[in-house]
């Protein structure tokens, strides 16, 4: 066994909407962790209290759990109370990417691009909202990820359907304006952008079911846009990484209009590690493995 980690706990699975992506995630990493001679042990917050992780003397934490319980800061700040050193972004970070409201207004704030968005509640007119923003429309929970509860709008009568689907998810709704072009994302890894993916899928949009169980999204890398423009895009997003506080690894997504202007959706601050995943895919264009990977994000575990 790797001594230099210690007993490292995976933690996976929790109490989300993204249960089972983070069950896939998880037995991944473990399977990459354990095949590196390191000491992982799957840890499921939803089945044992976070005490146990002091009592079976882990020393560091790999995170991966999705959405709100372990991607939004709470559970960060439950090891940083325990004093337990763990992978990506601290409480700020998580809490603010997690929250795409935010994340928008602290880009919105500094200067960076991204699509105009409004507030939705139960009242919303909604001819009203497509008239400011134009259509089509994302409508979204504002604090959930892998695309749960969101939907794309072409017109203002579906606009009533689409907050309810979201407002499952999430008190707060957003609408965005939705736009067009080319889909990109950008794995960040220790300070550095991976190579930019360009995504493809005859969905309305990359959702739950495009991203971890079709065989028909397209992946390309490299990503086909000049080098000089997509040096460019990186370091856009490692600024929008930044911006938020974020740290450690992460992927930024990001869409450029049909004239290449680009805009930034949001930030993820824990994202999926399954065998459909981004952050694999761009380590691996640049030379990665994923057990390389996996070590490489452990390595960067930290407390505060």
């Amino acid at each position: 066994m790797s001594a230099r980690f210690g007993k490292v706990a995976v933690l996976l699975g929790g109490r989300t909407a993204e249960r089972e992506v983070s069950l896939k995630s998880g037995s991944m990493v473990l399977a990459a962790l354990r095949s590196r001679g390191v000491d992982a042990r799957a840890f499921d917050p939803a089945e044992r209290g976070l005490e146990a992780l002091l009592e079976e003397r882990f020393a560091r934490a790999f995170i991966v759990l999705h959405g709100r319980f372990g991607e939004d800061g709470t559970l960060q700040g439950a090891l940083e109370y325990l004093g337990l050193p763990y992978t990506g972004s601290g409480v700020l970070g998580s809490a603010l990417a997690m929250d795409k409201l935010r994340a928008k207004l602290v880009w919105q704030a500094l200067g960076l691009p991204t699509p105009p968005h409004e507030l939705l509640d139960a009242k919303s007119d909604w001819h009203a909202v497509a008239a400011r923003l134009g259509l089509p429309l994302m409508v979204k929970p504002v604090a959930e990820g892998s695309s749960v509860g969101m939907s794309k709008v072409r017109a203002p009568g579906a606009l009533d359907e689409a907050y309810t689907l979201a407002a499952n998810y999430d008190r707060v709704v957003m609408a965005e304006k939705f736009i067009e072009g080319v889909e990109l994302t950008a794995a960040i890894l220790e300070e550095q952008p991976l190579p930019l993916i360009r995504l493809e899928t005859p969905r309305d949009f990359y959702d739950y079911e495009a991203k971890y169980l079709a065989s028909d999204t397209r992946y390309i890398v490299p990503c086909g846009l000049p080098a000089a423009e997509e040096r460019g895009l990186q370091e856009l997003a490692l600024n929008a990484f930044r911006a938020l506080d974020c740290r450690g690894w992460g992927r930024v997504d990001l869409m450029l209009d049909g004239a290449g202007r680009p805009y930034l959706l949001e930030v993820n601050t824990a994202p999926g590690m399954t065998d459909h995943s981004l952050v694999p895919m761009a380590a691996r264009a640049a030379g990665l493995s994923y057990e390389d990977l996996c070590i490489r994000i452990l390595e960067g575990a930290r407390v505060g």
